[in-house]
């Protein structure tokens, strides 16, 4: 588990860096979208990198990160995806 966690954190923190945002412009930024936080309690957040995706993505449209990469991760993600099938389609006209 806190593999993921270190990810997570990592991700979040890199995407901060890249913008100049700090956890305290952070904690002014999601207060202005109605979502209380303090420095505090997301330097707390971040530390431990056990928080929620709600929270994750709170935090990414606030800093204006519409895009994240995660290529880095995909070897050891597993994920459910779509098959590479055709699947047999029903039209309504064949019903």
């Amino acid at each position: 588990m806190d593999n993921w966690n270190n990810k997570v954190k990592r991700l979040l923190k890199s995407e901060l860096v890249k913008r100049g945002v700090s956890n305290a412009d952070l904690a002014i930024l999601l207060n202005a979208i109605g979502v209380h936080e303090t420095k505090a309690s997301i330097d707390s957040k971040i530390s431990r990198g056990s928080f929620s995706a709600c929270f994750f993505m709170q935090c990414l449209s606030v800093i204006g990160c519409s895009k994240i990469e995660i290529e880095e991760y995909e070897s050891s993600l597993l994920i459910a995806a779509d098959p590479n099938v055709e699947y047999n389609k029903i039209s309504k006209n064949e019903e």
